[in-house]
């Protein structure tokens, strides 16, 4: 049976940072989702379980129901185990690409204590950030996307989150990496967390490059996907 891929793109962010893979695995003759979460900061917290429903939503269709790869970036690989849960037996693998790691069971929260002082100091007085890509330098944004055009895509598109979706604890139910699961990496600062990946039994793949990889060379990066997922 064809496998979907579903392309989970960090809240912070929003999808055009996956549509280009998505694209490219078409192209390749397999079936790719990208769903929108930008709307997971609206109405307050509990913010996962409108991560949850903003992917079901996005592969529900009135067709046979695929097995699905899921492949999440960045932060968004901290709410792999709930919406694994929240599609059921349909997920057989999880893809982390680039992405934060959660635990084998418990409570996470999407942002590491350490990290929490620089967010308060960019919150403004409403307790709402600014867009992801405002919290770092121009020269730093335009080294991630150097294409202008898809620069300005990928900005436009980026939601004001409210600091607290940083701080409230995402459940990650028990079981849910008994499927195949395996690690993305493009570069530093992950290189300890394909460290992690690895010393979970999970494969691990290289492909040089900065956080936003998959935008500029989505080709490669549906390679890896295909390869990770045991898809040829």
């Amino acid at each position: 049976m064809e496998t979907t891929f579903v392309l989970v793109h960090s809240p912070s962010v929003g999808p055009a940072t996956w549509e280009p893979v998505a694209r490219a695995l078409e192209r390749r003759g397999h079936a790719a989702v990208v769903p929108d979460l930008t709307g997971v900061g609206v109405g307050g917290a509990p913010y996962w379980p409108r991560a949850v429903e903003a992917v079901r939503a996005a592969v529900r269709t009135d067709g046979p129901e695929t097995p699905i790869v899921l492949a999440a970036h960045s932060n968004a690989g901290l709410f792999v185990p709930v919406i694994k849960e929240g599609l059921g037996d349909r997920v057989v693998a999880c893809v982390f690409a680039d992405a934060h790691l959660p635990p084998a069971r418990g409570l996470v929260r999407p942002a590491e204590e350490e990290f929490l002082p620089f967010l308060r100091g960019l919150a403004g007085p409403d307790g709402v950030l600014p867009r992801w890509s405002d919290w770092w330098s121009p020269d730093d944004v335009a080294a991630l996307l150097p294409d202008p055009g898809v620069r300005e895509r990928v900005v436009a598109e980026q939601p004001r989150l409210p600091l607290d979706y940083y701080t409230q604890p995402v459940p990650v139910p028990v079981g849910w990496d008994e499927v195949r699961c395996s690690f993305l990496w493009y570069g530093p600062p992950y290189d300890e967390v394909a460290a992690a990946a690895a010393g979970r039994g999970w494969p691990v793949t290289r492909l040089p490059g900065r956080h936003l990889h998959q935008v500029l060379d989505p080709e490669s990066v549906a390679g890896a996907l295909l390869s990770l997922s045991r898809k040829s």
